[in-house]
């Protein structure tokens, strides 16, 4: 089936009652039902290398009058950008305040290392922005157990607009990031991953870098957790150990956004912002998301049920029935739809962790493949040295047209309980309304195929094709290692992956911390009785 040549927005966006939260501002410039900018400039950057080594440009051109803006869920002071002296997150953020930009960040207060978490190093990140000059908030206003996983950062020139930038997407201002298309890990690495990874943990993500109008309603997320009135923390423990760092406990108000930046030149991409807030309970609430916002549920259902050919997925876990059940619903409808998701060959912890997280991955992968076997292809990557690569990559391309770059996972704790943002892109491009998802799809293949940058991909072009070249890929490379590796080893790092076999009595004991504590529930009671998003 050829894809279609006219692509409406709006047949596969949300409009602003079907993000179901009025209460936020976010939508207010969009004239009508609209709830999605045009005229914008999307450029997606593959490896937190690509990301970085722009991000350091970008930042060190600030000036006074400036504004950066930026959440993150997980920070390194020392961080380098570039991998040179100088270039550490703390160093290069603290440079631009000490220039005369105004550097606000909300970082996660995160949860204790004693389970497997970054309190410390997110502390240490805060302590050190604070001691230089900007304003860098611990941020815990989160559901029990929860956390803000968003990771954007916003760019805003007073001088000259169309100079601003907005970064959504999965990669995390800290250690392990900083890795390539090689895929050799980053020198920086974490000391907590499973030692499948070795000791530099190759990585797989991305960002997307946006221009045009759209900066602005990233910044507006921002903003509106900015001015959220309630308290960073509600822990006395935290309250009294800030006091005694002498840390920034109260958001000062921020100046006047100004007004969205131009479109630049070329500019044809619809952007969609889709979010992830809880149900706070307790009288709580978020002001600008009384009882949650689940658009990232929403939208990935709306799009999932508009899908006809190829649905193509890079997640971190793809786990659970309530994500099996959308792509099930999908393949159901559509005979021909095929579905390839490519995720971490293997946890990126060791411990009690381990179990739970294939349940989860199991319970999705079973429900795909029940309906459709012929029609589903789950696959890991290793770089050539054979190490597995841990792809934390968040995105989902359908048809060559629906294409989101984003920091949620497929699992209910991103669709329903922890903060996130995603950012959605429609080509308008009248021309070839599918050349930045067909161009994002194929440079991704192109990498996991191992092909030269100069080397055809006239077989991955179709998505049928690009399905069979995958399914072709994988097996060679599986049946080497099946024969004992014997002779060279073949082009590729694709390696198939089947659900995880746990028998009854290990699938039993991981399912209760499995819904508890990584794939908790974070809707109102009444959605959770209907089970609706």
């Amino acid at each position: 089936m050829a894809l279609s040549r006219t692509v409406r927005p709006a047949d596969w966006l949300l409009d602003k009652v079907e993000r179901g939260n009025p209460s936020t501002r976010l939508d207010e410039p969009h004239p009508g039902d609209r709830a999605w900018s045009l005229g914008n400039r999307v450029r997606p950057l593959v490896h937190g290398a690509t990301y970085f080594a722009e991000l350091f440009e970008r930042i060190e051109a600030t000036a006074e009058g400036d504004l950066i803006f930026f959440t993150d869920w997980q920070g390194d002071a020392d961080e380098r950008l570039t991998g040179e002296p100088g270039s550490e997150v703390a160093e290069v953020l603290g440079r631009a305040d000490e220039r005369g930009v105004d550097v606000r960040g909300l970082v996660w207060r995160s949860h204790s290392a004693l389970l497997g978490f970054t309190a410390g190093e997110n502390l240490r990140l805060g302590e050190d922005l604070q001691r230089r000059g900007a304003e860098a908030l611990l941020d815990m206003r989160v559901r029990h157990g929860g956390s803000h996983h968003q990771k954007m950062l916003v760019i805003r020139h007073g001088d000259d607009p169309t100079r601003d930038v907005a970064y959504v997407g999965g990669i995390d201002l800290c250690h392990s990031r900083r890795d390539d298309a090689e895929h050799l890990g980053d020198p920086q690495a974490l000391d907590s991953m499973s030692d499948d990874y070795g000791e530099t943990p190759p990585w797989h993500d991305m960002q997307a870098a946006i221009s045009g109008p759209a900066v602005y309603d990233v910044e507006t997320v921002f903003r509106e957790r900015w001015e959220d009135p309630t308290p960073l923390s509600r822990s006395p423990i935290f309250w009294l150990r800030d006091r005694i760092l002498r840390l920034d406990l109260s958001p000062d108000p921020l100046p006047e956004q100004a007004p969205p930046p131009p479109s630049p030149d070329g500019g044809t991409h619809a952007v969609q912002l889709l979010r992830t807030y809880p149900d706070l309970r307790l009288n709580r609430d978020y002001p600008f998301a009384p009882g949650g916002e689940r658009s990232v549920a929403r939208g990935y259902t709306k799009a999932l049920m508009k899908a006809r050919q190829l649905v193509y997925v890079e997640d971190q876990y793809l786990w659970g029935n309530h994500i099996g059940d959308a792509f099930v619903q999908a393949l159901s409808a559509r005979p021909e739809l095929h579905v390839v998701a490519v995720l971490p060959r293997v946890p990126d912890l060791d411990g009690l962790s381990r179990v739970p997280e294939l349940l989860g991955r199991r319970r999705a992968m079973v429900e795909m493949m029940r309906v459709a076997p012929d029609r589903v292809a789950v696959y890991g990557l290793e770089n050539r040295a054979g190490t597995p690569i841990y792809v934390h990559a968040k995105c989902c391309l359908i048809d060559d047209t629906w294409a989101t770059i984003g920091s949620d996972n497929f699992n209910r704790r991103s669709w329903t309980h922890d903060s996130e943002l995603s950012a959605v892109v429609i080509d308008t491009d009248p021309d070839d309304p599918h050349r930045y998802a067909r161009t994002l799809r194929l440079d991704l293949a192109r990498e996991h195929l191992d092909r030269e940058d100069d080397d055809p991909m006239d077989d991955c072009t179709d998505p049928a094709g690009m399905f069979a070249a995958f399914a072709q890929s994988a097996a060679r490379l599986d049946a080497w290692y099946d024969g004992g590796r014997v002779g060279p080893k073949p082009a590729g790092r694709l390696r198939r992956l089947a659900p995880p076999r746990l028998g009854p009595v290990a699938r039993a004991l991981a399912l209760a911390p499995y819904l508890v504590m990584h794939d908790p529930d974070g809707r109102p009671p009444a959605l959770r009785r209907v089970d609706g998003f």
